[in-house]
């Protein structure tokens, strides 16, 4: 499948609201994720004590990252997971799945330590998530709007940093990366066509999430 079909099928099919269409949406998922989720090597050895710290604090913050989106889909599911979003936030919350069980595949292989405040992010993802889509659906969109544009803007970052050291070298995790960012950006155009900006205090409550976000991947890639 070509990507650009892959991609404006995905972005139809998050736009579907009725049952029907949702179990088509975990249908095509289920395709994309065989091929996204295929088994192969992402990093190449280190040459040195200093790439190996560069790659292992990458993978450190983008699985903390994706395990910290995981936390606030499952809160904005325990609110409004009955309601007419609920199957739009699940969707949405499937590719996280996905996006996360990769990155433990990879931390496991490349023997990364993952962050020591994952029961941090555990706690702080879920409240963000539940509390936000307590103000409905367009606060869990705002929510969506907020993070994703925070997740897409630091994989663009590394995307710059390893195609300036060495883009052939890092060809599939350059690749892993970009299919990632484009569900990102995918769900934050979702948020954006399902009324995000509508909430009050819109600007407020996304810049809020969104330097707690910058703050979390700077400890992430830390600690």
């Amino acid at each position: 499948m070509q990507r650009a079909a892959k991609c404006a099928l995905r972005r139809d099919l998050s736009r579907a609201f009725c049952p029907s269409s949702v179990r088509n949406c975990r249908a095509v998922k289920r395709v994309n994720s065989s091929v996204l989720c295929r088994r192969y090597s992402v990093l190449p050895p280190p040459r040195d004590e200093e790439e190996k710290a560069m790659l292992d604090s990458m993978l450190r913050v983008d699985h903390a990252g994706e395990y910290g989106a995981n936390r606030i889909y499952a809160g904005q599911m325990a609110v409004l997971g009955r309601t007419q979003t609920g199957p739009l936030i699940q969707y949405m919350w499937d590719q996280e799945k996905m996006h996360l069980e990769r990155f433990n595949e990879i931390l496991g292989e490349h023997r990364v330590r993952p962050t020591l405040l994952l029961p941090l992010w555990n706690i702080a993802g879920f409240a963000l998530g539940a509390c936000t889509a307590l103000l409905g659906k367009e606060g869990s969109m705002a929510c969506t709007v907020a993070v994703e544009d925070s997740i897409s803007e630091h994989y663009n970052s590394q995307i710059r940093t390893l195609i300036e050291a060495d883009p052939e070298r890092y060809t599939e995790l350059l690749q892993l990366i970009k299919e990632f960012r484009d569900d990102e950006i995918e769900h934050h155009d979702t948020g954006l066509e399902h009324d995000a900006e509508s909430v009050p205090g819109y600007l407020i409550l996304k810049t809020v999430i969104q330097v707690g976000c910058k703050a979390a991947i700077y400890i992430s890639q830390r600690i």
